[in-house]
C-alpha cells in the first residue's frame, strides 16, 4: 500500500492538527512553567515538532513566528556538532550562538532526541528569550559579539536526564539573574519533555511505527499549497527598499529583488548597507526566517506551517552586510534590522499582489531594559514591551497597539510592575498617529513609566523610526515617527544604554503605521467614526481627509 493510500485527505488532515496540537502542549507546558516575564507574559518563545531527519513536522501557533522556521536549521546545526547516533534518550542540546541559532545571544535554542520503542522518531525543539545573558545583555551599542553576553556553542544541558553541572555552573556565574535564567532553561526542558510524551502516545493511538512517511506527506502537501500561491503570480523581478535609522549617522537601507520564475520565487538583498560596529547587524538565519514569514503571510496565509512551507523560497544576502556579517560582528539588537524585512519584502510585492501586502508597520518598536538592584537587594532585569500600530492594507485599517511581524507582545502590566521597582503611569493610543489613507494605519501609543528604584537604574533603549516613520502604500500616507524622552535627561539616545535615577520619568511614543490608499477615497464614516473615537482629530480629518461634517 502506498503512503498516498494509507493516508486518505482526511485521514492526514486530522493527523496533521493533532501533530500541531503536540507542539501547542509543548509551548503551554513552556509558557506556564517559564519564571520570567519576557516569556511568561510577552511570548517571546517557539516550539516545534521535528522529525528524525531534523524537517519541522508541526509548529506551534502562538510563539514567534521567525523562531519556528529556524529551529530545524539550528538542530542540523546541532547534529553537526554532536552526530545523531551521540544523541541518547534523556539528552537536551542547547546553544545561543547568533550564527548557528537565533541571531543573538540571548535565546536559548534546545533540542531533545525523541525515542519510541528505542527507536529515534524525532526531536522535540524550543527557543526561548532569557531575562539576561551577562555582558551587555540586550543593548544596540556594543561593537563586537564579546561585548554581548556569554556564548554558548551546542552542548548537553542535561545528559540521560541528568543536569550537566559544568554547564549550569557557566551560566550561573555569568547572568544578572541566574535563578531566572536557569528557570526558564528548564520551563524549556519541561516542554521537550511534554513534546516527546505526546508524540509516544500519539504513535501508540495510530499505530504507526516511525513518522518517516507521515512526515514526507505533509511536507509535500505544505509544499505544494506555497508553490501553486506562487505559480499563480506573474514571471519577473520585483524590488522594493526601506531606510532605517540605523546608529547615529550610520544609517542602514535594505534592498530587495524579488525574482518569481513558475512555481518558485527568490528574495535576493544585493545592495543593502555592510555591516556596522554596532548591535543592528541580522545574521542570515534570522534574515531568511523575517523574508520567509511575511512571503507566507501574504501568499499562503491559511496553510499550516512545516519544512515544506519554505523549500520553493530561497533567500541571498551578501556576505559582510547587515542582512549576512562576518564573525564577530555585534548581533544583540538585530530584530532593529530584521523587522524592517517585511516591509522591503512587502513593497516588492505591492508591484503584483498589492492586495495581500500591508504598508510599513511600527516594529522594530521602541523596548526599553531596565536592570538594577530592588528595595530588598536583589537583581533585576525586567523588559518593558510595548507596540505602535500596524500597517493599512487594500480592504482593511492597521491594528492599533499591535505588532508585525513579530508577535511579542505588552503583557500584564501588573506582572512587570511587580518584578522590577517600575511604575506605569500611562498606556494611551495617539491621536493621529496613524498613517493617513484610504484605510489608516493602526495608532501609536504613549507610555510613560517612573522609577521607584532608590538606587539607579541602568536603561538600554531599542528603538527605530526616530528619524523614518512607518511609510505608507500606494498613495497612503506615513505613519508617526517613534520619539524617546526622559523629564530629566535633554538627550535620551534611542539605540543606547543610560542610567536612570529614582524618580525619573521615561515616555516614549510608539510609531503608528502606516496608510493604504489616497485618503481622501476614505468613506466619510470611517472618518466620522475616527473623530468619535478620537482615533483623528477634526484637524486632520479636514486637512487630510477633506471631511466637512456638516456634508456628511
Amino acid at each position: 500500500m502506498t503512503a498516498k493510500a494509507r493516508f486518505d485527505p482526511i485521514t492526514l488532515e486530522i493527523l496533521w492538527s493533532r501533530l500541531i496540537s503536540i507542539a501547542d502542549e509543548s509551548a503551554t507546558a513552556l509558557l506556564r512553567s517559564s519564571f520570567s516575564t519576557i516569556v511568561r507574559e510577552s511570548n517571546d518563545f517557539a516550539t516545534v515538532l521535528m522529525d528524525s531527519n531534523g524537517d519541522s513536522l508541526s509548529e506551534n501557533t502562538v510563539g514567534i513566528p521567525s523562531f519556528v522556521g529556524l529551529l530545524p536549521r539550528i538542530l542540523r546545526n546541532m547534529l553537526a556538532a554532536i552526530p545523531k547516533e551521540e544523541w541518547k534518550p534523556g539528552d537536551c542540546i542547547i546553544t545561543n550562538d547568533p550564527w548557528l541559532a537565533t541571531g543573538h545571544l540571548l535565546d536559548i535554542s534546545m533540542a531533545a532526541p525523541i525515542f519510541y520503542r528505542d527507536r529515534l522518531i524525532g526531536f522535540s525543539g524550543s527557543t526561548a528569550h532569557l531575562p539576561d545573558i551577562g555582558g551587555a545583555s540586550w543593548a544596540a551599542d556594543c561593537g563586537e559579539i564579546f561585548e554581548e553576553g556569554l556564548r554558548i556553542l551546542p552542548v548537553r544541558f542535561l545528559e540521560q536526564g541528568k543536569e550537566n553541572g559544568d554547564v549550569s555552573s557557566l551560566i550561573r556565574s555569568n547572568v544578572r539573574v541566574p535563578d531566572q535564567v536557569i528557570g526558564d532553561i528548564y520551563a524549556q526542558v519541561s516542554a521537550q519533555m511534554v513534546c516527546a510524551n505526546r508524540l509516544c502516545e500519539f504513535m501508540d493511538d495510530t499505530g504507526l511505527e516511525d513518522l518517516t512517511e507521515l512526515s514526507l506527506l505533509l511536507q509535500d502537501r505544505a509544499d505544494q499549497a506555497m508553490r501553486k500561491a506562487i505559480g499563480e503570480l506573474p514571471d519577473g523581478t520585483y524590488h522594493g527598499s526601506v531606510n532605517a535609522d540605523g546608529f547615529g549617522d550610520d544609517e542602514t537601507h535594505i534592498q530587495c529583488a524579488i525574482t518569481i520564475e513558475g512555481e518558485t520565487l527568490e528574495v535576493d538583498y544585493e545592495g543593502t548597507s555592510a555591516q556596522i560596529a554596532r548591535g543592528l547587524n541580522s545574521v542570515m538565519n534570522y534574515t531568511r526566517a523575517y523574508t520567509v514569514y511575511p512571503i507566507k503571510c501574504a501568499l499562503d496565509p491559511l496553510t499550516p506551517r512545516n519544512e515544506g512551507s519554505y523549500r520553493s523560497v530561497s533567500v541571498q544576502a551578501p556576505e559582510g552586510s547587515i542582512l549576512n556579517p562576518r564573525y564577530p560582528a555585534a548581533t544583540s539588537a538585530r530584530h532593529l534590522t530584521g523587522h524592517f524585512l517585511s516591509y522591503a519584502v512587502f513593497d516588492a510585492l505591492s508591484k503584483i499582489v498589492p492586495d495581500k501586502v500591508i504598508a510599513a508597520s511600527s516594529s522594530p518598536n521602541a523596548r526599553g531594559v531596565f536592570s538594577g538592584v530592588n528595595a530588598d537587594g536583589d537583581r533585576f532585569s525586567q523588559v518593558l514591551f510595548g507596540s505602535g500600530g500596524m500597517g493599512a492594507s487594500s480592504h482593511a485599517d492597521g491594528l492599533s497597539g499591535m505588532p508585525f511581524p513579530t508577535n511579542t507582545g505588552a503583557g500584564s502590566i501588573e506582572a512587570l510592575e511587580s518584578s522590577a521597582p517600575i511604575l506605569v503611569w500611562r498606556k494611551n493610543l495617539l491621536t493621529d498617529s496613524g498613517g493617513p489613507g484610504r484605510f489608516r494605519g493602526g495608532l501609536g501609543q504613549e507610555i510613560e513609566v517612573e522609577i521607584l528604584s532608590s538606587t539607579p537604574v541602568r536603561l538600554s533603549m531599542l528603538s527605530d523610526h526616530n528619524k523614518y516613520p512607518p511609510t505608507g502604500l500606494l498613495g497612503g500616507h506615513d505613519g508617526t515617527r517613534c520619539i524617546i524622552g526622559s523629564d530629566r535627561q535633554t538627550v535620551l539616545h534611542p539605540k543606547a544604554r543610560t542610567v536612570m535615577q529614582p524618580g525619573e520619568r521615561l515616555k516614549f511614543q510608539q510609531a503608528g503605521g502606516g496608510g493604504f490608499g489616497d485618503p481622501r477615497q476614505r468613506a466619510p464614516e470611517a472618518v466620522r467614526k475616527d473623530i468619535e473615537n478620537g482615533y483623528v482629530s477634526a484637524e486632520a480629518a479636514s486637512q487630510v481627509y477633506g471631511y466637512r461634517e456638516m456634508e456628511n
